[in-house]
């Protein structure tokens, strides 16, 4: 063999060697898609409840394919706390715990770690689609002179770009119109409109299908149609993933459901679709979307080395009352509360993980997560050191995931949606420290009747053994005031400290 042929063998060995280390890393680093809905119960998801008047097919097909939690949890019971905690694995109530209203900037502190910038950082393509509702920096293309709370469409100047939006926060690309019911009601893409405001939205003037449209005035597209939303965003994932077809770059892919908050729209094709309400059939239209997205991901053969989350901002809001009695449709399933409340169905939502290779099908699991633990564990999938003034309280799941440890790392969570009131658990008991665990409403004494619910008491705080009464019907706090010490106890440290996770650096 001569020198030139010997040198060219060096290199095809060289070349293989790369190739072969690429593919590796390509395998250790899975492409990640989150499937986020809105104000979707824990009774909604038909895995979740045999009970449930709505037909979630391939949502269950996702949780056979994969592993299903019983006790997965929001930091919050509203909208952009809870968005917040999952970015950022820090719990919302350490810095808010209202929402980002219309034309309010980020919610983001400076220099914060956020997921899809870690994992861009690593790798990735990062991409966002559906509801943001996090802040934006509108003030920015804000006409001068413009009073500050006026919202017309003329107080903006729509054709220049925007800050602190997704691009600010570490995602390549979004499409998406913030949030459904906020303004402005039009498309953004990446970080401006694509076509400007030509009116302002008073009022809607058709009734919705279900609930109130919860819409606020402000400027507006005037050809804007809300029932057009979910089919637009569905078919931008689909495109996004179909275009990933051959690209060995890891890509995450936040998706982030409009549905099935209200509005409650769901489309013709829908009407009629489930059992529980036009509620009922949003929520099949949501689980379509998601069937559609699994489509894309297999025919882009891309299937299976992309991890799956699903999972919920909050519990269904307050229209599930009305629902239960005439639909017998409980949204929370076994749950008692809803949407805002710190009892389980405010915060217990669905929370599904797919893992082809690594998640056995079919598998349950009992075990205490939160959203907020998604960043550490895929800060360890993709061997990036989480800093120690970043993810306070996010747990790293990935040794119970892969089956290298049977005990999962958390034990206790706080749950909290508004400053005035919070719940800590530990192990099965969970303690409600308030005289109630409802926020916004309280169930009627026929709903009580049906779920065996009893009066009110008048003890100051609340005890539940959460193994014996999944429900919350049977206060202990009486019998028990060593556990409630204790827990209030662990609830201050908790508040206090800064940080709830174990510091790794």
């Amino acid at each position: 063999m001569t020198i030139r042929h010997l040198t060219i063998k060096v290199l095809l060995l060289a070349v293989a060697s790369l190739t072969a280390a690429a593919q590796c890393d390509s395998q250790s680093k899975p492409n990640i898609l989150i499937l986020y809905a809105d104000d979707m119960g824990y009774g909604d998801l038909g895995a979740n409840n045999p009970a449930s008047k709505i037909p979630t097919p391939h949502l269950d097909r996702l949780a056979a394919q994969g592993m299903r939690f019983t006790d997965g949890h929001s930091s919050s019971g509203v909208c952009t706390p809870s968005r917040y905690a999952m970015l950022t694995g820090r719990h919302h109530w350490r810095d808010f715990h209202g929402i980002a209203n219309a034309f309010d900037g980020p919610v983001f502190k400076p220099g914060q770690l956020i997921m899809s910038a870690m994992l861009k950082q690593q790798g990735y393509q990062t991409a966002c689609i559906g509801k943001w509702h996090l802040g934006m920096d509108w003030d920015a293309i804000r006409k001068p002179g413009t009073p500050r709370k006026s919202i017309e469409h003329t107080d903006f100047d729509w054709t220049v770009q925007f800050p602190g939006g997704p691009l600010d926060y570490g995602f390549d690309t979004y499409f998406g119109d913030n949030v459904i019911n906020f303004p402005p009601y039009a498309w953004i893409e990446n970080d401006r409109l694509l076509a400007p405001p030509d009116t302002t939205l008073r009022m809607t003037e058709t009734e919705t299908k279900e609930g109130e449209w919860e819409c606020r005035l402000g400027p507006a597209r005037s050809d804007w149609d809300f029932y057009k939303v979910l089919p637009t965003l569905t078919q931008k994932g689909v495109d996004f993933l179909q275009s990933r077809k051959g690209n060995a770059q890891p890509f995450f892919l936040y998706f982030a459901f409009p549905s099935p908050h209200a509005p409650i729209i769901p489309t013709e094709a829908f009407d009629g679709k489930s059992k529980a309400g036009a509620f009922g059939d949003f929520v099949v239209q949501t689980d379509d979307a998601c069937g559609q997205l699994f489509k894309a991901l297999q025919e882009s053969g891309l299937e299976e080395n992309t991890l799956v989350v699903f999972t919920s901002d909050n519990g269904p809001e307050n229209y599930a009352y009305a629902r239960d009695a005439k639909f017998d449709h409980w949204s929370s399933g076994p749950l008692r509360g809803l949407k805002r409340d710190i009892y389980e169905g405010g915060h217990r939502v669905p929370f599904l993980i797919k893992w082809p290779g690594v998640l056995k099908p079919g598998s349950v699991s009992d075990a205490l997560i939160g959203q907020f633990d998604l960043i550490a564990t895929f800060a360890a999938m993709v061997n990036f050191a989480l800093p120690k003034n970043a993810a306070e309280d996010s747990f790293n799941f990935l040794p119970y995931l892969r089956g290298e440890s049977p005990t999962p790392p958390r034990s206790f969570m706080v749950h909290n949606t508004n400053a005035k009131s919070y719940a800590i658990r530990e192990g099965d008991w969970l303690l409600v420290d308030a005289a109630t665990g409802y926020t916004s409403r309280k169930p009627d004494a026929a709903w009580n009747k049906k779920h065996r619910q009893p009066a009110d008491d008048t003890l100051p705080v609340e005890l539940y053994n959460l193994k014996d009464d999944l429900g919350q019907l049977k206060n202990l706090a009486a019998s028990e005031p060593g556990k409630v010490r204790y827990l209030q106890d662990l609830l201050k440290r908790l508040r206090g400290e800064g940080h709830s996770a174990p510091r790794l650096n």
